[in-house]
């Protein structure tokens, strides 16, 4: 008999068809044997709508009264779902993430997970239930409700895995797996059968949206196998472990793109021992998240300074960058970042060199750089970001089928 922590994304419990549709399969899994814990997400758009709410009531919005708001989209759906089990003939017991032994720091908004206790859900387990618990919550040391963030639900069944040491953590969603690149810019996407963990942080540092990098970064460190598919045709999705096999794979894997970074460039900075420090730590004092950095050569006891940052930072970082006085600050949002991925390019020269020659037969520019082992990203025009993602595709014959 095999355990199995399933989550299931909001898309996936978005109204009463789509919750009985999970609960059957549910049924289906505990027919054949095995035991399930469930981790459910807000309906649709349930947590965009608690935040609206919550800017048409006040435009003051204290941490510990919107991490009690937000949370109750997923409290509502647990109940739901446990209902529509009980409906097919399922035993199921709902809990919120306090009742379900996850305890968090203090942050409200973006808590983290310190401790799973996990006594209720195994006592569930034992009574032959299915427990269901809210994901993205839990409780702080200070004994107060907290939100994990978006893509919570995703590190919540992750940590309930590890607890319980669960078979597989099988993360629910609307599309069928993890693709080479995404299949709403490049039609030939294709679905891999296998990713290593290296692999799978790298895209979603990258831009890959799912599943949450913190999720990965959690099944990671405690080695929780995951598989990514789909809740709408229940197919076989992408395994993601650390098997030496998923290594033997071609030498690029993915195609990543990421629309959501801006640029800073501070011009004629002068090249002295502390300036970079001083700037970054003032932009880490602000909670600014710096990505990307270039410093180019020094010129007459002067150098050119620029980094991208997420473009909902960007009025902070430009404003941090006036502040200091270091050069002339300027701003672009129009750009994109393309990332190619592999394990097999450890070991692999010439990736670089194909990869700047596919975007220069294109007539795409290359503004930044940034590497790692197997990585390597580059910030183009934001028009030509889609087409250079579909270049790359298939100049790294990604559409193939590996053997």
């Amino acid at each position: 008999m095999a355990l199995y922590v399933q989550k299931f994304g909001g898309t996936s419990v978005a109204d009463p068809e789509r919750i009985q549709d999970v609960a059957d399969h549910v049924r289906r899994t505990i027919a054949r044997g095995d035991q399930v814990v469930l981790v459910v997400s807000a309906m649709g758009k349930e947590t965009d709508e608690l935040l609206r709410l919550a800017n048409d009531v006040s435009a003051v919005h204290p941490g510990r009264e919107m991490d009690m708001l937000i949370t109750a989209g997923e409290r509502k759906a647990v109940a739901l779902v446990a209902m529509a089990l009980h409906g097919v003939g399922v035993p199921a017991d709902s809990f919120t993430g306090s009742q379900a032994g996850l305890i968090t720091d203090t942050t409200h908004r973006n808590a983290r997970i310190l401790e799973v206790r996990g006594d209720r859900i195994r006592a569930s387990l034992d009574a032959g239930h299915v427990p269901v618990v809210a994901g993205s919550q839990g409780v702080s040391t200070d004994k107060e409700v907290t939100f994990l963030g978006r893509g919570g639900s995703d590190t919540t069944a992750v940590a309930l895995a590890h607890r319980l040491e669960a078979d597989a953590c099988e993360l629910y969603t609307d599309v069928s797996g993890v693709f080479t690149t995404d299949p709403r810019v490049v039609s030939n996407a294709r679905k891999m059968a296998t990713l290593s963990f290296d692999e799978l942080l790298e895209m979603t540092a990258c831009g890959c949206p799912k599943p949450a990098m913190r999720s990965v970064e959690y099944a990671h460190r405690h080695g929780v196998a995951l598989h990514i598919r789909s809740a709408f045709t229940w197919e076989p999705g992408t395994w993601v472990n650390n098997e030496e096999s998923s290594m033997e794979r071609a030498i690029v894997t993915a195609v990543v793109h990421d629309m959501s970074e801006s640029k800073v460039t501070i011009s004629r900075v002068p090249d002295e021992p502390g300036i970079a420090a001083r700037l970054f730590r003032a932009l880490a004092d602000v909670n600014v998240n710096v990505d990307m950095i270039v410093q180019n050569v020094s010129v007459e006891g002067a150098t050119d300074i620029s980094f991208t940052v997420p473009s909902t930072e960007l009025d902070s970082a430009a404003a941090v960058a006036q502040e200091l006085g270091l050069g002339n600050v300027t701003t672009s949002d129009d750009i994109g970042k393309i990332s190619i991925i592999g394990a097999g390019m450890k070991s692999n020269p010439g990736v670089a060199a194909q990869m700047f020659e596919t975007l220069a037969a294109g007539g795409i520019n290359i503004d930044m750089l940034s590497t790692s082992g197997i990585r390597i990203s580059a910030v183009v025009d934001g028009a030509s970001t889609e087409e250079a993602v579909g270049l790359l595709h298939e100049a790294f014959e990604l559409d193939r089928p590996v053997d």
